[in-house]
């Protein structure tokens, strides 16, 4: 685990899949840095199977997601994959704004996420724009 003022980094594996559980802000100085380095880290050493869960993340600003995509292009680079798993509708926004959705791959579940490494395994691919609407309206759920 790294904890970093802003940014504390949680590391996991579910059937060799590293995830990574963010909990904090990946904000210009403010977390991006420690992640970047962390990540990188990962891959020095061979990871190519990577899974960002940024449900316990509070901001996204947009330095970080410029971060998140340069993380994803150098997965990409590798051979690997990087998934962000549980984007909420606050960064789901950037993201959508950042077309980054063509390039990255978003899902809502864990087991999707972890299932979507492997190319036998049937997963549902996830538009960020549908995403976002079935969270709108499952707010709206909640609230009425």
């Amino acid at each position: 685990m790294l904890h970093h003022t802003s940014l504390e980094i949680h590391q996991r594996e579910d059937e060799g899949v590293v995830i990574l559980d963010l909990h904090g802000k990946i904000e210009m100085g403010q977390g991006d840095i420690a992640l970047r380095e962390f990540v990188q880290t990962l891959l020095e050493q061979g990871n190519l199977q990577l899974v960002l869960n940024l449900a316990q993340v509070s901001a996204v600003d947009t330095a970080g997601a410029g971060l998140l995509l340069f993380l994803s292009d150098e997965y990409r680079a590798k051979g690997g994959k990087l998934v962000l798993l549980k984007v909420d509708k606050v960064h789901a926004e950037i993201y959508e704004v950042a077309r980054m959705e063509a390039v990255m791959e978003f899902c809502p579940d864990e087991i999707d996420a972890v299932n979507s490494f492997f190319p036998d395994r049937v997963t549902p691919h996830y538009d960020i724009l549908n995403y976002v609407e079935s969270q709108e309206h499952e707010d709206k759920d909640h609230k009425e």
